[in-house]
């Protein structure tokens, strides 16, 4: 059995991508002890990895767990840790107001940011990446969609910053649930003026979501904002983090997307299955004895698919340790696969093509100002997969 320290190591932070094709020598699913305790197994390739992530014989809800555990604020009770008939509602309430419309008029302000962002860099010479772009790009998005006040943002930073950060000890936690709190408190005053004065904004569209009689309950807004907010903004900083470190270090393909700008759009799918923002998938539990690739799972067990494994799955791409930005990937999973596949995905599309776009642009002789070795990668077992500083010189 793997132990739960596996997922926690710093040489595993750093390269899981080799660790993972030596299990997918050994077979395609791994027991492993993680959440300690627990009957629990590991997925690593992407035939049944992909196949898992759809199959209804897997909940996302962890009361089906043998071992059950807290949900996390924003995560319980929203459509990441719901089952149909729930889930079916959810998502479908906030479909109708996260349109694909919505997200496509922000391409303008997205790019204006990121121009902004960089205008500010410029004159320095060098920056950390993540700090200086990845981080604020997302966090200015979201609170444009949503429409937060301009001089609410600072404090609404500082909040996401709590509850996008690992939870490693105790003092963690309390300081998590505390930031929850007094995110609550804001927001629950952000929806009564948008009640009483309608905007043209994501959160106003969610307040008037309904289907017939349905509509999002006080908790479930609060729950949908908190999980757009966490999943997309990390998402978005280890897709820019993550991208541009694999192109750096790949200089053809650096190259060769730096002069051809037309390739932004397969080159964003590309890197998202190189070395995606998620590790791995939001836990399932087995609803039943059933087996996977021929290994028993038995009913209570967790279930983890490795996105990073199943997307450098041989048997599914050719060379998958070499990036082709001109690579056909319609087959990733990086942003998952089926009923919960991830509803932002279109919002991290968009902010990766102008984000890659703006920077080669700006900066065609970006290069990196710390040996690759010296980068510190986040090491907190959680699913995300993102660097912790980026430091760049131009």
């Amino acid at each position: 059995m793997l132990p739960w320290g596996f997922l926690f190591s710093r040489a595993f932070s750093r390269d899981p991508h080799t660790a993972y094709a030596e299990l997918r020598r050994q077979g395609p699913v791994h027991r492993i002890d993680f959440p300690p305790g627990a009957e629990a197994f590991l997925v690593v390739d992407h035939e049944h990895g992909r196949a898992a992530l759809n199959d209804p014989r897997l909940s996302k809800d962890t009361a089906h767990s043998t071992l059950p555990v807290p949900s996390e604020p924003y995560f319980g009770g929203t459509m990441l840790g719901v089952d149909p008939p729930d889930h079916t509602r959810l998502r479908g309430l906030v479909v109708k107001a996260f349109t694909a419309r919505r997200t496509e008029a922000l391409r303008p302000r997205v790019q204006e940011i990121a121009d902004g962002l960089l205008d500010a860099l410029a004159p320095r010479g060098e920056a950390d990446l993540i700090a200086d772009f990845a981080v604020p790009l997302p966090i200015q998005v979201i609170c444009e969609l949503l429409g937060v006040p301009a001089e609410d943002r600072d404090a609404f930073r500082a909040w996401t910053t709590v509850l996008t950060a690992p939870v490693l000890d105790r003092a963690a936690a309390e300081r998590r649930r505390e930031t929850a709190r007094a995110f609550d408190h804001y927001l629950r005053g952000v929806f009564d003026a948008r009640r009483a004065e309608p905007r043209d904004d994501l959160l106003t569209a969610l307040l008037r979501a309904r289907d017939g009689d349905a509509a999002l309950t006080e908790a479930e807004l609060r729950n949908t904002i908190g999980l757009l907010i966490v999943a997309g903004h990390d998402t978005t900083v280890n897709l820019i983090g993550n991208g541009v470190l694999a192109l750096l270090r790949s200089p053809g393909q650096y190259g060769l997307l730096r002069d051809d700008p037309s390739l932004l759009p397969g080159a964003v799918e590309e890197l998202l299955r190189y070395d995606g923002p998620l590790e791995r998938a939001s836990q399932r539990i087995a609803l039943e004895d059933m087996e996977i690739a021929g290994t028993p799972v038995p009913r209570g067990s967790w279930v983890h698919v490795s996105l990073a494994a199943a997307d450098r799955d041989p048997a599914a791409f050719s060379d998958p340790d070499i990036l082709d930005i001109t690579r056909p990937t319609a087959r990733h999973v990086a942003f998952g696969h089926g009923l919960h596949f991830c509803l932002g995905a279109p919002l991290a599309r968009l902010e990766g093509q102008v984000a890659f776009g703006a920077l080669l642009e700006r900066f065609p002789s970006l290069a990196l100002a710390v040996p690759s070795e010296e980068l510190r990668w986040h090491r907190s077992g959680s699913i995300v997969r993102g660097l912790k500083s980026l430091p760049v010189r131009f």
